[in-house]
């Protein structure tokens, strides 16, 4: 049962329906068989105008208080961009050295 990952936001926890793939975590339904088109592909930029990926590391440029807590993400923080997802406001889904995982917004962020 290995199914390709989901093209959009790169989960593995991807199943099928009919002939029809589908990502549970993006709700993003695609048919393998078909040819796969560049319209779907998400670039996000972060402040200085760089492209950001899956897996590249960022810093951020300024101090960020995390919605809901008390918490500030300090300047200079690191974290490794889990997936890119096409979202208003977030895009980066963010693992941050010295808190958890969090959704982050790339104009605060720069490539490392």
């Amino acid at each position: 049962m290995s199914q390709p990952p989901c093209p959009k936001c790169h989960s593995e926890y991807v199943y099928q329906d009919q002939d029809s793939l589908i990502c549970p975590e993006c709700a993003y339904e695609w048919n393998p068989s078909e040819e796969s088109s560049n319209d779907d592909i998400v670039t996000v930029k972060d402040v200085n105008g760089t492209l950001l990926q899956a897996g590249d590391k960022v810093t951020f440029i300024k101090d960020l208080k995390v919605k809901g807590s008390s918490q500030v993400l300090k300047i200079g923080t690191k974290a490794l961009i889990r997936r890119v997802v096409d979202a208003k406001d977030h895009q980066l889904d963010c693992k941050i050295s010295g808190a958890s995982d969090m959704m982050v917004t790339a104009k605060f962020v720069k490539k490392a």
